[in-house]
């Protein structure tokens, strides 16, 4: 018996509508269907391999302290320096171009910077990073400056920027002994101290240093009531140390680098001097634990966060780059990396994006470009150069740290 042409016209519509149904449940699965996963974990997925750089090299020139007193400080620049450009050029370069670091070794002489400043101008380098000293630092300042080249020093003087209108083409990365100053100038009001003596190397950064002091600490009601120089030849600082202690200071402040201050806190120990012992941030630097021993145990001094990456907040902006930077350094070189290597790190980083920005490694624009700095966080903090400003830090770059079983703690 065939069907009714009712029970026909109604069996096509079920048919119709069920395929309706199926049509828009598929589109509407495959609206809502998750993306493909990613097989294994985020580590295994292959990266874009970057562009190997091409044409002539881009060449910036390093001048580092690697032998003689201050290589304690040349080394790690240097390292860090050749680590760097590796990685920049692993990275494609410099805007397509290989990256070419020629690294000069002044020998912690000041005339071996002006030399080394001189062959690596002639040799075209569109700016120089380094030296690791103040005072060679301004051996090479006049050059580079007649030269039009930019410079971003790796050492912590004030007379290096200042004034700025003699400055024109000099930049730095340390943190300044002015803003160090201030930091100290803190910690003394904190701790009610009025009276400190002052000791330094008879140096640009050991005499830059002591005028802080005299600027600020009158200013902030600390009195100075011993001051005592000594020079880099100096192996026994007990005579300027004993007149120190007839005066009865609450804190002696040493601002001087490597052996020297190592010195000085062997020799208020074996005084029996019972003060504080405050040092520059020029002592940032594992050598000074290692020549000082026993008697580097509770020396105070600010210094940079690198040092101390690892008791910072995790908001700290610094604190994913001062890892890596230290992470990268342990793995390449089985070494802890220290205050200093992050400066050399930061000159060429600052460099890098000035060239960047420049978009060619001519001396003039990079150092505009240099000028125009703002922001970048760095391993010494956070960079913001101007027209009026050529060290780019302020005093919130430095944290408080002490010694405590040999090793740098955070004291704030």
């Amino acid at each position: 018996m065939k069907p009714s042409w009712k029970l026909s016209s109604l069996i096509l519509l079920v048919v119709l509508v069920c395929g309706l149904i199926c049509v828009v449940a598929g589109c509407k699965a495959k609206e809502q269907a998750p993306p493909t996963p990613v097989v294994g974990p985020p580590e295994q997925v292959e990266k874009p391999v970057a562009e190997q750089p091409e044409g002539e090299p881009i060449k910036v020139g390093a001048i580092f302290s690697v032998t003689g007193p201050a290589s304690s400080l040349g080394t790690p620049e240097k390292q860090t320096v050749e680590m760097f450009a590796e990685q920049i050029n692993s990275e494609g370069g410099i805007l397509g171009r290989p990256l070419e670091v020629m690294v000069k070794d002044d020998a912690s002489e000041n005339d071996a910077a002006a030399v080394a400043a001189k062959d690596l101008l002639s040799a075209g380098v569109c700016a120089i990073i380094g030296p690791s000293r103040t005072p060679c630092t301004m051996a090479i300042k006049d050059a580079v400056q007649e030269a039009k080249c930019p410079l971003v020093s790796c050492a912590a003087g004030t007379p290096i920027t200042e004034p700025v209108e003699e400055s024109y083409w000099t930049f730095r990365t340390p943190q300044t002994d002015r803003i160090a100053v201030a930091k100290i100038v803190d910690y003394l009001k904190k701790e009610n101290i009025t009276k400190v003596a002052s000791i330094y190397i008879a140096n640009p950064f050991g005499e830059a240093g002591n005028k802080q002091l005299e600027e600020q600490l009158p200013a902030a009601g600390v009195e100075i009531v011993a001051k005592e120089k000594f020079t880099q030849d100096d192996t026994d600082m007990t005579p300027h140390l004993t007149r120190i202690k007839a005066k009865n200071p609450e804190a002696v402040i040493c601002w001087a680098v490597q052996a020297p201050p190592a010195t000085v806190a062997k020799n208020i120990k074996d005084l029996g001097m019972t003060c504080k012992v405050i040092m520059s941030h020029g002592v940032a630097n594992k050598k000074f634990i290692e020549l000082a021993g026993p008697a580097a145990e509770g020396v105070m001094f600010p210094a940079g966060k690198l040092i101390v990456r690892d008791e910072i907040p995790d908001t700290d902006p610094q604190k994913q780059l001062l890892i890596k930077y230290a992470e990268d350094f342990q793995a390449k070189y089985s070494a802890e990396p220290d205050t200093f290597g992050g400066h050399a790190y930061d000159a060429l980083l600052l460099v890098r994006q000035a060239i960047e920005a420049a978009g060619e490694p001519d001396r003039a624009k990079i150092r505009d470009e240099l000028e125009k700095t703002s922001g970048v966080v760095g391993i010494g903090g956070v960079f913001t150069y101007s027209a009026t400003d050529h060290d780019g830090l302020t005093k919130d770059a430095f944290v408080w740290v002490q010694i405590k079983d040999g090793k740098w703690t955070l004291a704030e």
